[in-house]
């Protein structure tokens, strides 16, 4: 199984743990702790994904729930109106996000904001993120990261300039939280609230 490289650190202290409860034949804490040293684990798998590619469909970037549809303002990137999709990821989702369609990477910005729970609507605007914006063949598509109640670290993988492909890897982002991502007028979706995604595979939108 392949693993995220920001997941190092913590599998290893969680089975350090595991070791040192063996060592120290302390049965309970073992048996406590054990689910959680594999769950550390399964938190910061990065499954290679296949799925439908081109330039006529929009891919998901996160696995989780569709939260919401709606249409909105969006003036940092897209430039007026955008349909934003917002997928929401629990703790025992694949948390690696992945480009939704390919292109260049043209705007980046990150917002130090509050750690609320991440599927509320305001979320979206209270809460820490990171954008990023892609000039795509049909258009700007922009993704924001957003932390939720326990994610504390988010990791955005490309500066500006960087050219991607879709359902490469974008970033991470621990430990559970939410993405939006806006689509200019041009993108129909096609995904609805609680539906569930799967990141690189799951078209959520289609170009009309």
């Amino acid at each position: 199984m392949r693993i995220a490289p920001e997941g190092g650190r913590f599998i290893t202290g969680a089975w350090v743990m595991v070791l040192a409860f063996a060592l120290l034949q302390w049965w309970l804490p073992l048996a406590l702790w054990l689910p959680i040293a594999l769950w550390v684990v399964a938190f910061f798998r990065d499954p290679v994904r296949t799925g439908p590619r081109g330039d006529n469909v929009v891919i998901a970037p996160a696995d989780g729930k569709v939260v919401s549809v709606l249409e909105v303002d969006e003036p940092a990137f897209v430039g007026g109106r955008a349909t934003r999709i917002s997928i929401f990821m629990n703790v025992f989702n694949v948390h690696v996000n992945r480009y939704p369609a390919g292109g260049t990477v043209r705007y980046r910005h990150y917002h130090a904001g509050l750690f609320g729970h991440a599927a509320d609507e305001k979320a979206s605007l209270d809460n820490e993120q990171s954008s990023v914006g892609l000039e795509t063949a049909r258009g700007r598509i922009l993704v924001r990261q957003i932390a939720g109640l326990v994610a504390r670290r988010i990791v955005t993988d490309h500066e500006v300039g960087t050219v991607v492909r879709q359902g490469d890897r974008l970033g991470l982002i621990r430990f559970g939280s939410r993405v939006d991502v806006f689509l200019p007028p041009g993108a129909a979706p096609r995904v609805k609230v609680d539906d569930r995604t799967r990141a690189g595979e799951t078209v959520v939108a289609e170009w009309v």
